[in-house]
C-alpha cells in the first residue's frame, strides 16, 4: 500500500482523530494512527490496562509492505461497527513484525500451534499476561473464504474470555507449553558428523522442480541459503546433477515474473511454480541473498547471464532501496499502490505497452514478455506480468531479422517502457534502516564487488557499514536493530539488537575486513562476536537465544526463550552466529571460539536433515566446520600491482565457503594489517623480507610456501 497516501490522509484529519499510534515511529503502526481504534504499542502499558480492566488482548502483527495486512486494516479496522467491538471488549495492541521480530517469532509459533498456519497479518487473542489462547492470520469482515467472519470471532472470544475464563487460562497454558518446547530444542541435540551436509543437501535435492527450477511447488519461494551451499558443493564434487539445480534454478528465476524485467531486482515470491505471477512486495533481505548467489553462481558455472543479473539486483538497490548520501539500505518496497490494484504498477495490457514503443520494438517486445490481450493477473485479465517467454535467437528467426537488430530493439523497449513506468504512482519505500538487514546487503555488495570489480559499489557498502557501526554500535550498550525510521518526523526508538543483528554484523564486519585488509574492521567484529557470546550464548545448553535474557520480567510470550535453528525467511540466527564464530577462530586461532560453534552445532544436529532447505544455513555452518578454512593472502610489492591482479582473480574466480581472500601492500605496516593467527607468520616469510608479490595459501593456521605463479597457485586451491 502506497504510504504516502496514508500518510497524507491522516495529516488532512484533526488531531483529534488520530489513536496513539500518531506516536509510534514505524511505517506499519502510523499508517493505522487514524484508525478508530484505540491502539496501543507493544509494551507494559497495554498489558497493565488489560489486567486493570479484565480484557483480552486483541494483537495483531504486520508489515508495512504486507498487503493482506492492509486488507484488513480496511475492511475491518477502520469499519466503526468492528471498531466498537474491539473498544469495547479487548485491549488492542499493533505490532510491526519488521521492528520487533522477536514478538512476532513467538506468536507466530502460537498461532501455528492453534490454527496449523501462521503468516501476516498475525492475529492473536491473549489472556491479560500476554499469553495466546486463539488465533489465526487474516479474517474477513463477513464469513468469506471459508473463513468465520471478524465480528462474529471477536464477539465469540470476547463471550469465552467472560464465560468459560477457566477454558482460556487452560488453553494458554497449553499454547505457551507447546511454544516454549517448540522453540528450545531440548532434547534434539546430537553428534555433530560431517554427513549432516549430505543428507541436508540430499533433501533438498529430492524437492528440486527439474522442469521450473527451485525447490517444491507453489508457492515457490526463493531459498539463498540452501543455494549457496549447493554451489560449495557442486565446487568441490562437479556433480552434474548439483550445476544442473544451480543452473536451472538461477535461469528460470531470472527469467520469470518474479524478477522484475524492467529495474532489476525479485520480489518475494512466486504464487505460481513457474516463477511467473510473483506477490510484487521487493523486500532488501531477499535481494542480498539473491545478489549472493548470482554472484557464487558465475564463479562456479562462469555463466555471464547470472554476472549479469548480479549487477542488475545493484542497479535496482542502487536506485530504490539505498539513503545514497549517507549509506544504508532500506527495508522494502510495497506492492501496491492501493488495495484495489495488484501489481498494477510492474504489470502490462496490450495498449500501455504500444503506447509507449514503436511498431518493431513491440513486436519484440510483445514475443519476448509475452504480452498479450488475456494476462495473467486475475483481478485484471488484460494485465500481463514481464517475464521471458522467447528468446533473442528465437524471435529473430519468427521475425527474419537479424540477432542484433533484435537485441537493439529489446534494449530500446525495455529503456521506453522504464521510463513510462515511472510516471506511474510508485509503491511505496519503506525507508527504515535495520542493522541485520543492511548487514546482508552490505556482505552480499562486498561479495559482488570482489567478483565483478566494481569499485562504486564497495565504496557505498563500506560507508553503509560506517553508518551502522557509527549509529547503532557501541562497546558497552551493544547493537541496535534500527538506526532510522521511513518517516522524519518520527522518533529513532532504541530498540536494543538481537542475535541475527550481532550474528551478521560480525560476518559483515570480517567481509570488510577482507575486502580492505582494514585491521578495525576485523577489531570491531572480534568486539561484536565477544558482545554475541557475552548477552545471547546458553553456557548450560549450548547455542545461542535470540534475545538477551531479561530480568525484567518479560511481557508474553517473550518469556520463551529461542534458539533460532529455521532459515525463515532471513539466515537462522543461531547457525550464523555459529559461522560468525568459526570466522574468527579461523583469523584468531582461539580454540574457545571453535568449541561454541561445535556445540552449537550439536544442539540441532539431531534434527537437522529433517529440515532440509530451510536449513540451509545449518548446512553453511556445518560444511564450514567439517572442512578446513583455507585463506589466500596476496602480498603486493609496492608499485606491482599487474603481478597481484593476476594472482587475486586467480585466487577468488572460484567459490568456496570456507575459503577467505586478502591483498595487502607489503611494508612497515604489514604486521599491522593482519589479524592474531596470520601476523605469527605472514610477516617471517623469506619472500616478504626480499619484498616479492606472492600468493600465500594458508590452512589450520599452517602456511604453504608462497608462490606467485599464477597456475601453481591455481592448482594449490584445488
Amino acid at each position: 500500500m502506497a504510504q504516502e497516501n496514508t500518510t497524507q490522509t491522516s495529516e488532512s484529519l484533526n488531531s483529534l482523530t488520530q489513536n496513539s499510534l500518531a506516536q509510534a515511529s514505524s511505517s506499519y503502526l502510523r499508517s493505522a494512527m487514524h484508525q478508530p481504534i484505540h491502539w496501543h504499542e507493544w509494551g507494559e502499558a497495554a498489558f497493565a490496562a488489560a489486567r486493570q480492566q479484565n480484557k483480552p488482548v486483541l494483537l495483531d502483527i504486520g508489515a508495512v509492505w504486507c498487503h493482506w495486512c492492509h486488507v484488513m486494516d480496511r475492511e475491518s479496522y477502520e469499519n466503526p461497527e468492528v471498531a466498537k467491538i474491539i473498544n469495547e471488549h479487548f485491549i488492542a495492541v499493533k505490532v510491526d513484525r519488521d521492528e520487533r521480530p522477536d514478538v512476532d517469532s513467538r506468536y507466530q509459533a502460537a498461532v501455528s500451534a492453534i490454527s496449523g498456519q501462521g503468516g501476516w497479518p498475525l492475529t492473536a487473542f491473549l489472556t491479560p499476561d500476554g499469553k495466546p489462547f486463539y488465533g489465526g492470520t487474516y479474517f474477513p469482515p463477513e464469513e468469506h473464504y471459508g473463513r468465520p467472519g471478524f465480528k462474529r470471532v471477536l464477539l465469540s472470544i470476547a463471550q469465552a474470555y467472560q464465560e468459560k475464563h477457566g477454558d482460556v487460562m487452560e488453553s494458554a497454558d497449553k499454547v505457551m507449553s507447546a511454544i516454549s518446547h517448540a522453540e528450545a530444542f531440548a532434547g534434539r541435540s546430537a553428534d555433530f558428523s560431517p554427513e549432516l551436509v549430505d543428507k541436508i543437501v540430499s533433501s533438498a535435492a529430492k524437492l528440486f522442480d527439474v522442469q521450473h527450477g527451485g525447490f517444491g511447488s507453489q508457492p515457490k519461494f526463493p531459498h539463498p541459503a540452501i543455494m549457496d551451499l549447493l554451489i560449495d558443493r557442486y565446487g568441490r564434487t562437479h556433480a552434474d546433477f548439483l550445476k544442473t539445480i544451480i543452473t536451472t534454478t538461477l535461469e528460470k528465476m531470472a527469467q520469470g515474473g518474479v524478477y522484475d524485467q524492467l529495474a532489476g531486482g525479485f520480489h518475494r515470491y512466486s504464487v505460481d511454480d513457474r516463477w511467473i505471477v510473483p506477490h510484487f512486495e521487493k523486500m532488501s533481505y531477499d535481494n542480498a541473498g539473491l545478489l549472493l548467489n548470482y554472484v557464487h553462481g558465475y564463479q562456479a558455472t562462469r555463466n555471464d547471464f547470472f554476472a549479469d543479473v548480479a549487477r542488475d539486483i545493484i542497479r535496482w538497490m542502487d536506485e530504490w532501496l539505498s539513503d545514497r548520501e549517507r549509506g544504508g539500505f532500506y527495508g522494502s518496497q510495497d506492492a501496491d499502490i492501493n488495495l484495489d490494484d495488484d501489481g498494477d504498477y510492474f504489470t502490462w495490457t496490450v495498449g500501455e505497452a504500444a503506447a509507449c514503443l514503436s511498431e518493431d520494438e513491440f513486436k519484440v517486445a510483445t514475443l519476448h514478455y509475452d504480452i498479450g490481450e488475456v494476462g495473467e493477473m486475475h483481478h485484471n485479465h488484460e494485465k500481463n506480468v514481464l517475464y521471458v517467454r522467447a528468446t533473442v535467437d528465437e524471435i529473430s528467426r519468427r521475425l527474419g531479422k537479424p540477432v542484433e537488430q533484435i537485441h537493439l530493439l529489446l534494449a530500446s523497449a525495455k529503456k521506453k517502457m522504464y521510463a513510462a513506468r515511472l510516471l506511474r504512482p510508485t509503491p511505496y519505500i519503506d525507508k527504515t534502516i535495520y542493522v541485520n538487514w543492511n548487514a546482508l546487503c552490505i556482505s552480499a555488495y562486498l561479495s559482488a564487488t570482489q567478483v565483478l570489480k566494481l569499485e562504486a559499489v564497495r565504496s557505498f557498502a563500506l560507508k553503509s557499514l560506517d553508518r551502522i557501526l557509527a549509529q547503532a554500535w557501541d562497546p558497552k550498550k551493544g547493537l541496535g536493530h534500527v538506526i532510522a525510521y521511513s518517516d522524519p518526523k518520527a522518533d529513532v526508538r532504541h530498540i536494543p539488537g538481537m542475535l541475527d543483528d550481532y550474528a551478521y554484523m560480525t560476518c559483515t564486519c570480517l567481509d570488510a575486513y577482507e575486502a580492505t585488509a582494514d585491521l578495525r574492521y576485523f577489531k570491531v567484529a572480534k568486539e561484536i562476536g565477544d558482545a554475541m557470546i557475552a548477552r545471547f550464548y546458553d553456557p548450560t545448553s549450548g547455542g545461542f537465544f535470540d534475545t538477551e535474557a531479561n530480568g525484567n520480567n518479560p511481557l508474553g510470550a517473550l518469556v520463551a526463550r529461542r534458539k533460532p535453528f529455521q532459515d525463515s525467511p532471513t539466515p537462522a540466527a543461531d547457525p550464523s552466529a555459529a559461522i560468525a564464530l568459526l570466522r574468527l577462530h579461523a583469523y584468531t586461532n582461539d580454540p574457545s571460539y571453535r568449541e561454541k560453534a561445535e556445540q552449537t552445532l550439536e544442539v540441532f544436529a539431531g534434527l537437522a536433515e529433517q529440515y532440509g532447505m530451510f536449513a540451509g544455513t545449518y548446512g553453511i555452518a556445518a560444511a564450514m566446520f567439517s572442512a578446513p578454512h583455507t585463506q589466500v593472502v596476496i602480498l603486493e610489492k609496492t608499485s606491482d600491482g599487474t603481478a597481484a591482479n593476476q594472482l587475486y582473480e586467480a585466487a577468488i574466480e572460484s567459490f568456496a565457503l570456507n575459503k577467505s581472500v586478502l591483498r595487502i601492500t607489503q611494508g612497515d605496516a604489514l604486521a599491522q594489517n593482519l589479524p592474531p593467527a596470520l601476523a605469527e607468520t605472514i610477516p617471517n616469510l623469506p619472500s616478504v623480507k626480499e619484498n616479492k608479490t606472492v600468493a600465500v595459501v594458508c590452512s589450520e593456521f599452517s602456511c604453504k610456501p608462497p608462490v606467485s605463479n599464477v597456475e601453481e597457485l591455481r592448482k594449490m586451491l584445488k
